[in-house]
């Protein structure tokens, strides 16, 4: 069997410029990234749709396990499938970062039949957005040592108050938390301080709600800081730092055009995690991409607890989008493990087992449906799925009256999705229901918090550590109450707890810290023992990537 870079390179790419002809983007237009990568102008985003009813289809999946579910793939899949029955589909995605790709995964880009291309310069560093937010980001970040060090030009910070750390597109756990500003007084001053992970940083988030350059310099400005001595509040704005920043995002901030095995337009934009940040794509990216196409397939990180509701919540709320369907993505072996069974065995048949875990299944569709949105139920097949197994997912969700469509899209590609693309065109033209957001803005911080917990987790309760309150108290000072929720939470699990699998019960939410996003527009309630600089696990994907003497990497999967 062939891994999936194998295949990727068995596929014959279009040059880039017939991809964008297909969308009717002037190739002059183009700033190219070599034959096969380009960069699409910002004005696409607000022409006039090409199609009178453009539909966006929003894929999303049950709570991720270690046996894999291929949200992506499927997303890859579907959009190429609705290109065969005649229906101008692009896929919009988020760019891989460098940490879970050396890290875990060994690649973010789709498998078998349903990847994106070129695969190794999407995995790699692509056009170079997630460097140009690392560099923003660090900008700030120098720029707030330097002006504490400063005598002249002092905005009388207190280190203290100072809750800016440093990103770097790597897991590292051992930069979390540092000391910086060592060395003597010409070296800065000493201060606690510590490393992110790129894709949690504010400047992600601003860049994929961004809607043109003026908003991207508002939001940067906004971004805050911390406080004076004398309990004064700093943004970034007051260190003069958002210009130079989004110089920095001048071209990050445009949307990558490149394409999928079948040669279906694929737009890769921006790479927020969902589990700490909002773990979606930018708006810019989608927004172009309804503007160009007939439908718009995009998914959202993990399970739809998190990149969904977060989708739903915040970024349709701030770029006024209405999804038109919701695409489930389900596997035989992940509910399995859901119901107990081992990772070892998970491809052993055990109906018992299915049966224990369709409770996870069953409260994502429940949690669709809260948002008065029409689901779809893809199975995405794997070689080991008995037809008794798959026939007991078909009659719970037929029972559950959810369409639902058995997928092999890793190894047919489009062919292995037709029949869930006919359902996805059947229910996002025939349903007739408007997405509802789960809260309100303007409720308290701690009610929309317990609403996401009470509503979506199937939370008993939520409670505060005392550092959490102190923090409340701190929001609604700065006046922030009105910001959206963004929850930090295991992808695990529904709960807060990586180890309460399937649809667990009678669990409360323990929120330790809530940071400030006050640039992106939310606040980040951190909830369990979730990190926002992710550590290698023993054995990381990195040992098994190389590279020869004629410059073929292997190892990317």
């Amino acid at each position: 069997m062939k891994t999936d870079i194998e295949i990727a390179r068995s596929i014959r790419m279009q040059p880039i410029t017939s991809i964008a002809e297909r969308l009717g983007i002037d190739t002059e237009d183009l700033e190219l990234y070599g034959k096969y990568k380009a960069k699409v102008p910002l004005s696409y985003k607000s022409a006039p749709p090409r199609f009178r009813d453009p539909k966006l289809i929003l894929v999303s999946a049950i709570s991720p396990t270690p046996a894999g579910e291929g949200k992506t793939t499927v997303s890859i899949g579907l959009s190429q499938a609705l290109n065969r029955l005649g229906r101008q589909a692009s896929v919009v995605l988020r760019e891989p970062s460098l940490g879970p790709v050396f890290g875990i995964k060994g690649g973010a880009t789709g498998g078998g039949y349903s990847q994106v291309l070129p695969m190794e310069d999407i995995n790699l560093h692509f056009t170079g957005d997630f460097a140009a937010i690392e560099k923003a980001h660090n900008l700030l970040a120098a720029l707030i040592d330097n002006n504490i060090q400063s005598k002249n030009h002092s905005l009388n910070l207190d280190p203290r108050t100072i809750s800016w750390k440093r990103v770097m597109d790597m897991n590292d756990r051992s930069l979390r938390k540092l000391v910086a500003g060592l060395g003597g007084t010409t070296s800065g001053i000493p201060r606690e301080t510590g490393f992110d992970i790129t894709a949690a940083s504010e400047v992600m988030a601003i860049l994929c709600l961004a809607s043109d350059i003026r908003d991207l310099k508002e939001r940067l400005g906004n971004i805050f800081i911390g406080y004076t001595y004398d309990r004064k509040p700093i943004h970034a704005r007051d260190l003069k730092a958002h210009g130079a920043m989004a110089v920095l995002l001048r071209d990050a901030i445009k949307p990558n055009l490149v394409q999928t095995m079948e040669g279906t337009p694929a737009f890769i934009h921006g790479g927020p995690f969902a589990n700490i940040a909002q773990g979606t794509n930018s708006v810019i990216a989608t927004k172009t991409a309804l503007a160009l196409s007939e439908y718009t397939v995009t998914e959202a990180g993990f399970g739809f607890d998190l990149g969904a509701e977060k989708f739903l919540d915040i970024k349709c709320r701030v770029a006024g989008l209405t999804p038109n369907a919701v695409v489930l993505v389900a596997t035989v072996r992940a509910l399995k493990y859901h119901g107990g069974k081992s990772l070892k065995t998970i491809a052993e048949p055990d109906l018992d087992m299915l049966r224990k875990g369709i409770g996870n299944l069953q409260k994502h569709i429940e949690n669709i449906k809260i948002f008065n949105l029409a689901p779809v139920v893809a199975i995405n097949r794997f070689a080991t799925d008995t037809p008794e197994e798959l026939d007991f997912i078909r009659r719970f969700c037929e029972e559950t009256d959810v369409p639902v469509s058995i997928t092999d899209v890793w190894g047919k590609g489009g062919e292995g999705a037709l029949e869930l693309a006919g359902m996805v065109v059947h229910s996002s033209t025939t349903c007739c229901t408007k997405f509802c957001p789960l809260y309100e803005l303007d409720e308290s911080i701690e009610r929309k918090i317990e609403t996401i917990a009470r509503t979506i987790y199937g939370a008993e309760a939520v409670d505060y550590t005392p550092k959490a309150r102190g923090h409340l108290l701190k929001i609604k000072d700065l006046g922030l109450e009105g910001l959206a929720i963004c929850m930090a939470k295991t992808q695990k699990s529904l709960s807060d707890n990586p180890e309460l699998l399937g649809r667990p019960k009678d669990f409360i939410i323990t929120v330790r810290e809530i940071e400030i996003a006050a640039g992106a527009g939310f606040l980040i309630p951190i909830t369990g023992d979730i990190m926002r600089m992710p550590g290698l696990p023993e054995s990381p994907a990195s040992e098994r990537i190389d590279i020869d003497s004629e410059g073929n990497i292997t190892g990317l999967f």
